[in-house]
């Protein structure tokens, strides 16, 4: 039988109102979905507003690889690690979208002894909360269309209508159409901004102001044109009113999770959602939250957009890797000794590491131990770490569970008692050509930043009314250079901009990188050819 599989079968869960009891939620600020999830209400910010928050730490890696370094785990590994120490203690994730899981890298609960349950539920269907904002998206593009059918009083100009339409599956066929209406196209629901936006809203009425400011486009005269035009933000609100309540899971020990939001970190800001991060800072004494792909990317975005409206940092950051990632980024493919490879990739994890440290926040290098690794690289990195003087733990819970992550979790405590100078990369003031170099310079190692003349075209117009902005750049997450295939470290490159817009209701101003795809196609062989279904609905394969 899969090891997964297994330690499900194996696995003691509650009743999620068991779990809810467990974080003290009245009655009426938990609404049950069926035995194994639920939601919480916001309501339970009023009675909670005046208590402290507690410590915050952020799970971030190095640049992923084929095999993947396992944030998800580590994020859960070491909540329960810090449960198993007596410690009050909540884990906050993204939701996994269906293009991933049903395509290339499968789903998004953990593995081994460090998983979320239900997996199958929360991999595909959920809470509906994916197919909420996925309505919500389309929903605004039929009112578009439906206000040039009707006479077009707001004098749009239909070839330059900004807002497209969404799918939560992989299709590249729907990256250009024509409809009857104009052409279009369709972007994955990860990278919608309504996504971003119930991932950024603190409460009901921000998210209905974020949905009334998104910019749809242009009218004739070329002045932009706002979603609360149309007079539909109410029903778009109204769409996702159930939404954004965070969804509560727990672990495979039973260990309280909230799992909500789910923006793709390449392609957006790639965390959680505010209001699931700052309830479980008022539930428990310590969150551990994510940030997705590698430092350079979700946790820059974590650090410069979603602490200006948490109004908090991070406490502890901790940085992901395996061994047999860094051989992969020191080419041991390429005929190196193990050691050689080691070695070579090392060089990955201490640009992540440099990065972190440009925070001023206390750090530890995390290594998810895969047996296959031998005494003598694990000496090796032991030794580089101390010479270095990184903190490192390693970390055994894909088999052990949270007995596997107690000398992490005693880490990540200490170290959250330390001073913390956070500071952001950029400040706010800064023009917006300003904020996307310092990103690339000081995160990617680029010795500049080049634009295409329409990128600069648009930048020039969106730095005249939005340079008060933070920015999101869409980046490939495989590598720190603008190419897909540069494993392994810094390359002397400039970063090279293709394309800018506003996500004016997230609140960010997004520039693309070359090559950037906002609609993912399938890979030759997807994930989906490999999942089964079996006659009492359970599944096998990779999820």
């Amino acid at each position: 039988m899969d090891f997964d599989l297994k330690v499900i079968k194996e696995a003691q869960l509650k009743p999620i109102e068991d779990v809810a009891k467990s974080l003290n939620l009245l009655e009426d600020e938990f609404i049950p979905y069926g035995k194994m999830m639920g939601k919480v209400d916001l309501k339970t910010f009023n009675r909670l507003k005046d208590k402290e928050n507690g410590k915050l730490v952020l799970v971030t890696a190095i640049t992923p690889t084929p095999a993947g370094e396992g944030k998800t785990t580590m994020s859960i590994a070491l909540a329960d690690g810090m449960k198993r120490n007596g410690k009050n203690v909540m884990v906050a994730l993204r939701e996994p979208s269906l293009g991933p899981v049903l395509g290339m890298k499968g789903g998004a609960t953990g593995g081994g002894r460090a998983q979320v349950m239900p997996r199958e539920n929360i991999n595909l269907h959920f809470t509906g909360d994916f197919h909420a904002i996925t309505a919500a998206h389309n929903f605004l593009s039929a009112a578009i269309d439906n206000h040039l059918y009707f006479g077009n009083e707001l004098d749009l100009d239909k070839d330059n209508i900004v807002w497209p339409r969404t799918l939560d599956v992989n299709d590249r066929s729907l990256r250009k159409i024509t409809t009857i209406s104009r052409k279009d196209h369709f972007i994955i629901t990860a990278a919608s901004e309504i996504m971003a936006i119930l991932s950024l809203a603190t409460d009901l009425n921000d998210l209905k102001e974020r949905l009334s400011n998104i910019l749809i486009g242009y009218n004739l005269a070329g002045k932009p044109v706002f979603a609360g035009a149309l007079k539909v933000s109410d029903a778009l609100a109204l769409l996702l009113r159930d939404a954004i309540n965070p969804n509560l899971v727990q672990t495979l020990e039973n260990t309280p999770v909230f799992i909500h939001g789910g923006p793709f970190a390449n392609i957006a800001h790639g965390c959680n959602s505010v209001v699931a991060t700052k309830l479980a800072l008022k539930l428990a004494d310590y969150t551990i939250t994510e940030a997705g792909f590698g430092a350079e990317l979700g946790a820059e975005k974590f650090l410069n957009i979603k602490t200006r409206i948490i109004d908090e940092n991070p406490d502890v950051i901790v940085l992901v890797a395996t061994i047999r990632a860094l051989k992969y980024h020191g080419f041991e493919d390429q005929g190196k000794t193990n050691l050689e490879a080691l070695k070579e990739g090392l060089k990955n994890i201490e640009r992540h590491a440099k990065n972190v440290k440009q925070y001023d926040i206390p750090y530890i290098i995390a290594i998810n131990h895969f047996a296959t690794d031998t005494k003598e690289e694990i000496d090796y990195l032991i030794a580089w770490a101390e010479k270095e003087n990184h903190p490192i733990s390693f970390v055994d819970s894909f088999l052990k569970g949270s007995v596997g992550a107690v000398d992490l979790a005693n880490k990540v405590v200490e170290l959250a008692e330390h001073k913390n100078n956070f500071k952001h990369l950029y400040n706010l003031e800064d023009d917006l050509y300003t904020k996307v170099k310092t990103i690339a310079v000081k995160m990617y190692g680029a010795s500049d930043v080049t634009y295409s003349a329409e990128a600069k075209e648009k930048l020039d117009h969106l730095n005249e009314s939005y340079s008060n902005l933070p920015i999101c750049i869409a980046k490939t997450p495989l590598s720190l250079s603008n190419s897909v295939k540069k494993r392994g470290s810094i390359y002397p490159f400039k970063l090279a901009i293709s394309d800018a817009r506003v996500s004016r209701g997230a609140g960010f101003v997004v520039v693309l990188t070359r090559g950037i795809i906002t609609m993912p196609g399938l890979p030759k062989v997807p994930n989906a050819e490999k999942l089964t279904i079996n006659l009492d609905g359970t599944l096998n394969g990779k999820l």
